[in-house]
């Protein structure tokens, strides 16, 4: 009996306090992707994996539902309690990077997942960003030193290891992606502009040297110049998802009628958002992208309405890593951007990409919700 009136209550708590139009937000489009995954990857299954149609759905459904247990644990815990699981998950998440040049499974030329039994296969990096942003932003909003520009320097020690995994890898999407949330993190938190814009040339001038003259990152380099000038490389993966896009017009072929998983290896991945347009239509994209657009905003909100430096350093930095991966992504699609292998958050098929984009609406969900006395 108490323990069915401690259950109502934690749940009446957490209710109470929540944001509910976040919440909403989230999970509708976690159930978008899961949807999507559906309809995307039946045709993948039964004519390439010779399964079960459903064989994707399945695991997305899987991931799916740990992820609501993942964020749910998450958005109820206390504020130092939240800090202190994230520091502890980031070394362990850390720990794991440090595996994959030893331990990582090869797929394409690029070592970035790790096999551990019958477990699906992880990659580290993506469980490791919303502890990344957690860690970081502490370090910048710290009363243990008066001098902010320790601060920056113990940020950059701490993601210069990262990054170095991760050229290691090659993986050089993360690495923007990590580079630039933690430009987000440092301008918010009112960095001088000299020194930020230092920061900046210096970590691109380090980029631009590793892709122009070491040969591991030929391949990007080859990306770069097919991208500037098509004629000179091989775009197919690019050019198929154009014509995707170009093929569903506004209100899209219907569902189940487009070419494009056929054509593109992972294209329920990296290509979702082609595969959405070429069978729903450009409306329904223009319609997620406002989904993503208003979720900022209202948590942009929130930390306009926050006192505490630190939770408005990681909820900005967990908005920040959303809309850089999901331009990026957008940005490939529609042929801006070099392609990248980018995932789109909440959308795309991938447990690591899920469980981390979980991990993150569960900060976002507790540091927006109402504080219960």
């Amino acid at each position: 009996m108490n323990e069915n009136i401690n259950f109502e209550n934690f749940y009446y708590n957490w209710w109470k306090s929540i944001d509910k139009i976040i919440l909403f937000l989230i999970i509708f489009l976690f159930f978008l992707g899961l949807f999507f995954s559906l309809v995307s990857t039946s045709l993948i299954a039964s004519e390439k994996l010779n399964t079960n149609s459903y064989y994707f759905f399945l695991k997305h459904l899987v991931f799916i539902i740990l992820s609501l247990i993942i964020f749910i644990f998450f958005s109820n815990l206390e504020k130092d309690q939240l800090i202190k699981i994230c520091f502890f998950l980031f070394f362990i998440s850390l720990i794991a990077l440090l595996m994959v040049p030893f331990f990582g499974t090869e797929v394409k030329g690029s070592r970035r997942w790790i096999d551990i039994g019958s477990l699906p296969r992880f990659q580290p990096v993506e469980i490791l960003k919303p502890f990344f942003i957690v860690l970081i932003s502490n370090v910048l909003s710290s009363n243990y030193s008066n001098k902010i520009y320790l601060r920056y320097f113990v940020s950059l020690i701490i993601i210069i290891p990262i990054i170095l995994l991760l050229i290691n890898q090659p993986d050089v999407g993360q690495t923007i992606l990590i580079i630039l949330t933690w430009f987000s993190l440092v301008f918010v938190s009112g960095v001088n502009l000299i020194i930020f814009f230092s920061f900046f040339i210096s970590i691109g001038a380090v980029l631009a040297y590793l892709i122009f003259y070491v040969p591991k990152f030929l391949y990007i380099k080859n990306r770069l110049f097919s991208f500037i000038d098509p004629t000179t490389g091989n775009n197919y993966q690019s050019e198929r998802a154009s014509e995707a896009i170009i093929s569903g017009g506004y209100f899209g072929r219907g569902i189940g009628e487009g070419k494009l998983n056929s054509k593109v290896p992972e294209a329920h991945t990296d290509y979702i958002v082609s595969v959405i347009s070429e069978e729903f239509g450009i409306i329904l994209l223009i319609f997620i992208m406002l989904v993503y657009l208003f979720l900022a905003f209202k948590i942009a909100q929130k930390i306009d309405q926050e006192n505490d430096n630190l939770i408005k350093l990681i909820l900005t930095g967990s908005i920040s890593i959303i809309l850089i991966q999901t331009f990026i992504h957008f940005g490939v699609n529609i042929r801006i951007l070099p392609t990248t292998g980018m995932t789109l958050p909440f959308i795309s098929y991938g447990g690591s990409s899920i469980l981390s984009t979980a991990i993150l609406s569960g900060i976002i969900l507790n540091l927006t919700k109402r504080r219960v006395k």
